[in-house]
């Protein structure tokens, strides 16, 4: 047979880990408590296994791996339908959680998903030859967006994002297209609830859902739109 890469992922106690991976559709295939606790999850052709240790603490995992589909917006829907079902909402913050889709500068299309255990599962599609960084956008929205995306979901640094986005919103002597404006509020909102401060992102989100949009514009702004509806229904009390 060819060879298989499969991820070996830590976790503090395995069911919490199972159930969810359970609500994005993947199935237990094997589970082992004594003498050590591991676990094997499948969907597809993605096979995760996870082994249990007490003293790991998930919320300053820095495990990661990535996984590389051909339908990444079919992953997205049913991840999010998945989790919808068994949660009644989105998560969009803390663990688990479920980021935004985006198109990414290095030529994928991507989302992340972090579990109970702290683990970022990276979902992406390749949309071109390079598997680099291209050159940052010089228009000056275009710019803080690239910036405030990659500090938020690359770096996982929702503060400094906040940073980017506040300062490119201030400016007083140009003026983003109204799609633009949508993503900066959308990704500032974003940014406010993984942060803890709900007010700013429920402001930013009225604002966001508040903009007179075309079609096209819709269209455009799409991910962004199917974002904004997820934050605003996992900030409802």
């Amino acid at each position: 047979m060819p060879e298989k890469t499969i991820p070996i992922l830590p976790c503090r106690t395995l069911q919490p880990v199972l159930d969810f991976y359970t609500a994005l559709g993947f199935e237990v295939t094997y589970q082992q408590r004594s003498p050590n606790p591991y676990a094997v999850v499948e969907r597809g052709g993605i096979e995760l296994q996870f082994f249990a240790m007490k003293q790991y603490e998930p919320a300053v995992s820095i495990s990661t791996c990535y996984v590389l589909t051909d339908d990444v917006d079919g992953l997205y829907q049913a991840f999010r339908a998945g989790l919808k079902e068994t949660y009644g909402r989105i998560p969009t913050r803390g663990l688990p959680r479920v980021g935004p889709l985006k198109d990414m500068t290095y030529g994928v299309r991507q989302f992340l998903v972090t579990d109970p255990g702290g683990n970022c599962v990276r979902v992406g599609q390749r949309t071109g030859g390079e598997r680099h960084h291209g050159p940052a956008p010089q228009e000056t929205f275009a710019r803080a967006l690239h910036f405030a995306s990659l500090l938020a979901d690359s770096k996982g640094d929702p503060a400094g994002a906040a940073k980017v986005v506040d300062r490119a919103l201030a400016l007083t002597d140009e003026t983003p297209t109204r799609v633009q404006l949508l993503q900066l509020l959308v990704l500032r909102a974003d940014a406010a609830a993984r942060l803890g401060d709900e007010e700013a992102a429920v402001t930013g989100l009225a604002r966001a859902a508040a903009l007179h949009l075309t079609a096209a514009e819709r269209d455009q702004g799409r991910d962004a739109l199917t974002r904004l509806a997820d934050l605003r229904g996992s900030l409802r009390p």
